[in-house]
């Protein structure tokens, strides 16, 4: 209990004044540290070819994020193809097969960090410095750019068309797309990393570009002679994927690994890097849109549901039928515990991190289905900017339905929401049971692609748990799973893409279309949404949509597993 309000506090107190900070910096105007800041951003304006001065309406900002998605996509696909052959290569690793490749550099530009792979055996040093990290330090911010664009549409846009430059007359102005990305990565994202990086590297965690040391094993009698300790620029990449909502760890078992987590302060910070971002651009929406008691609610319904979640899984990993099983220890760090285990796999799964350090395929049968829970439901803090922007539509469907039980033209903050922004939000809706639950019932119904360890109920559990976290832009999973498969491989790709960039463009166009209705004046009629009781509202609605409607594949997985082990 101690570690949970510890970490919460911390959280809470430093995401305010970065909150903040970070709205200052969205704004676009003058900010601290402008002196050391502008000459980087405006050399990285001269390099991009970009007037940062000129805004963009929903569809340029929309097609900006694709092209920079599409370019760097590309880049980091040849690169883990030659790695090879590239420098910074001092173990000698051979190049990632094409469908490996692929689906590596979708999960990362997804901001997802699914593996189905080692990274200290197969990827080089060049390959975790460029391709990884650096994908793992913009993508965060591609989301936060387009997540802080939808609310410029749906509260104010930035300036008028004929002031912008935008040709059409109905568009408004949501901000530039490249400055945007550049100055959250240059003056936010950037220096919390190097300050995290320096801690862990405190903590013991490596940062060299030697090649690792080759040692005998402490048992004389043990077969292997000789072992290569894999080392490298670790702690770099450990700040990148904990603040970034990313997860993607250095080592195969992530930060299970003691040279990747080795103290219990390095766990703390860690636990804190997965949620600190995500609070704190919660603090950041009420300054930046000029209505603080929105950030109230948007605080107050995510602390509602994080504080739900993470009793659950503390709970079934300590305190239910299963708990005592010797078998619920495989996989876990004795020197962590179980309660920061299971804290972690709560927190991990609100955020769009996906990173561990204990596998979660041995978790509590019932730790394992909080933590599918919270990834349907994306959005109790949810990864950098696609948390926000899935919470977004909760909202909307959320003013949607209040306004129809009370019989009121459904409108937010004085626009109306009408037939095409239903449309857009049905589809966001129906596509994730369609996605997730389609690609579950066609690997199970293959034995020869399935790939799992268990033909039980966990087996069910292993394969829903991974297109789950695929879609949810998480990366987790259940690791008794053979996903380094073609099809394993493809199949997750095309997962990753239908969750990250619809859940991200569709509300970018619906704020678009609300931003250029007219703006009507609250009277006796409107609908308050800063409201405990439309809090209370807009959670029923998470919990309609999202939970319910998976409790069939729930009750064959998790919950068949857990009845099974205490029968």
């Amino acid at each position: 209990m101690t570690e949970i309000l510890l970490l919460f506090l911390l959280a809470v107190g430093l995401g305010w004044p970065l909150g903040l900070y970070l709205a200052r910096v969205m704004r676009g105007g003058p900010a601290p540290l402008d002196a050391v800041f502008l000459p980087v951003e405006r050399a990285l304006y001269r390099v991009l070819g970009t007037d940062a001065s000129r805004g963009m309406s929903w569809r340029g900002y929309a097609k900006a994020f694709a092209l920079s998605n599409l370019v760097v996509g590309v880049f980091v696909w040849v690169q883990f193809m030659t790695q090879a052959w590239l420098p910074l290569n001092r173990d000698g690793i051979p190049n990632l097969r094409w469908d490996t490749a692929l689906h590596t550099m979708v999960s990362f530009l997804t901001n997802t960090n699914q593996q189905h792979y080692s990274g200290q055996a197969q990827l080089s040093y060049l390959s975790q410095m460029a391709g990884i990290v650096g994908l793992q330090v913009v993508t965060p911010m591609m989301g936060l750019a387009v997540a802080v664009a939808t609310l410029r549409g749906l509260f104010a846009s930035r300036a008028e068309p004929q002031s912008s430059g935008i040709k059409n007359d109905a568009d408004r102005d949501l901000g530039n797309y490249w400055a945007d990305v550049t100055r959250a990565t240059v003056r936010f994202m950037l220096p919390l990393c190097l300050l995290w990086s320096a801690l862990l590297t405190w903590q013991g965690v490596p940062a060299t570009l030697e090649g690792g040391p080759t040692i005998a094993p402490i048992d004389a009698s043990a077969e292997l002679k000789e072992q290569k300790i894999p080392l490298g620029p670790v702690s770099p990449m450990v700040a990148a994927k904990q603040l970034g909502s990313n997860g993607g760890g250095w080592y195969g078992p992530n930060s299970a690994v003691a040279l990747e987590n080795p103290t219990p302060l390095s766990n703390l910070i860690e636990m804190l890097g997965i949620v600190l971002i995500p609070i704190a651009i919660t603090f950041m929406v009420g300054p930046l849109v000029g209505r603080r008691r929105l950030t109230a609610l948007v605080f107050g319904t995510m602390l509602l549901m994080s504080a739900a979640s993470t009793g659950l899984s503390m709970w079934s990993e300590a305190h239910s039928a299963t708990a005592g099983d010797a078998a619920v220890m495989e996989g876990k760090e004795v020197r962590l515990g179980v309660s920061s285990s299971a804290l972690w796999s709560a927190m991990t799964t609100q955020v769009n991190n996906g990173s561990v350090n204990a596998m979660h395929d041995s978790m509590a049968p019932l730790t394992g289905g909080v933590a599918m829970v919270n990834m349907l439901v994306n959005a109790i803090w949810g990864g950098v900017g696609c948390g926000l922007q899935q919470f977004i539509v909760y909202l909307l469907l959320s003013v949607f339905l209040a306004g129809l039980m009370t019989g009121r033209t459904p409108e937010l903050f004085g626009r109306k929401i009408e037939a095409p922004e239903v449309r857009l939000l049905a589809l966001l809706i129906l596509l994730q049971p369609l996605v997730v639950l389609g690609f579950t019932a066609v690997t199970l119904a293959f034995p020869s692609i399935t790939g799992n360890s268990n033909p039980s109920f966990h087996g069910i559990s292993q394969v829903f748990y991974e297109y789950t976290s695929a879609f949810a832009n998480n990366g987790s999973g259940f690791e008794g799973l053979g996903d380094a498969t073609y099809w394993w491989n493809l199949s997750c790709a095309l997962v990753l893409a239908l969750g990250r960039f619809p859940a991200l463009i569709v509300p970018l166009a619906i704020a678009g279309l609300l931003a250029r209705k007219r703006v009507a004046p609250e009277g006796r009629g409107t609908l308050h949404v800063e409201t405990p009781t439309f809090a209370l509202t807009l959670v029923a609605v998470v919990v309609i949509l999202t939970i319910l409607q998976f409790t069939p594949a729930l009750v064959l997985g998790p919950i068949a597993d857990h009845l099974t082990l205490v029968r």
